[in-house]
């Protein structure tokens, strides 16, 4: 009884142990946070607006040739897929994956991943990497996003593959994050259909013309996306991992109390055995 008394409590320290160090990742994911989506909600209107600019473009001109905008010729997909650089974070990192597996299926890609669990993901199903220079999340800044933007617009252009999709991870709130893969290139989806019979009009002239203008504005939109996509994605991260330690520190809180009332039980029990021993001594004396 008192070896197993002993190993409950060395139970009991260990849980406690655990627990201190769930509730001190639970306290620095929860600062972090605040400021993580800060920076996603005030990255949106840069991007949103560059889209709004290459609608404007693609349909007030009738004579409009953009490689960008052209039907995809390759049916090869390029997949950026933006995961986490840290595990603890509950189903964050594996439904993002799941959600790449989902849109891949039966396609032929190739995946530039951002992160260290996206880039061990690719070395371990061994997919085709356009780089893995840009391996940990968490140091991509707004410079990295432009070189990252320039590179696939580089290999856009040569053929290496029709499409471009963003995979990654939209912080909807403190409770719910959605992997979402989101359609970069090419941007057949801009030019408006014409309304009422009328034909599209040039009402503003660009110089040198409008296709160099839509050319030189594509990699910055895409790099301002991509940039979106690591804010939302790094937001969403720091939301899972202090939820997910959030419950484990509930868990091991829940487990410790079942252990204190299984080791009080335990030596109730030893006591009420001494004291039995005690009194059948003294009656058989």
């Amino acid at each position: 009884m008192a070896a197993n008394m002993k190993s409950v409590k060395l139970r009991i320290k260990s849980v406690q142990s655990t627990m201190q160090i769930t509730k001190a990742m639970e306290l620095v994911a929860s600062s972090k946070l605040r400021k993580a989506k800060e920076r996603a909600d005030s990255c949106r209107p840069y991007f949103r607006e560059l889209y709004r600019t290459l609608q404007d473009i693609a349909s007030e001109n009738t004579e409009f040739f953009s490689v960008y905008a052209k039907k995809a010729v390759s049916d090869r997909y390029c997949y950026i897929v933006l995961a986490g650089d840290r595990g603890l974070a509950g189903g964050y990192n594996a439904n993002l994956l799941k959600r790449l597996e989902a849109e891949s299926e039966g396609k032929d890609f190739v995946v530039l991943p951002i992160g260290k669990k996206a880039v061990e993901y690719v070395q371990r199903k061994k997919i085709d990497c356009v780089t893995e220079v840009f391996g940990e999340i968490a140091d991509i800044s707004v410079a990295d996003c432009f070189e990252i933007a320039h590179l696939l617009c580089r290999e856009f252009k040569k053929g290496k593959f029709g499409h471009i999709e963003l995979c990654y991870t939209t912080f909807v709130s403190m409770l719910s994050q959605q992997p979402e893969v989101s359609s970069l290139l090419p941007l057949t989806d801009l030019a408006k259909r014409e309304e009422d019979g009328e034909k599209a009009r040039n009402l503003i002239w660009y110089e040198p013309n409008s296709v160099e203008v839509f050319d030189a504005i594509v990699p910055e939109y895409l790099a301002g996306v991509i940039y979106g996509g690591v804010c939302e994605s790094l937001a969403s991260e720091l939301a899972a991992r202090r939820m997910a330690m959030e419950s484990a520190t509930g868990n091991a809180e829940e487990m410790i109390d079942k252990l204190n009332l299984y080791y009080n039980r335990a030596r109730q029990a030893s006591i009420t055995q001494e004291i039995t021993e005690i009194v059948g001594g003294a009656e058989g004396i």
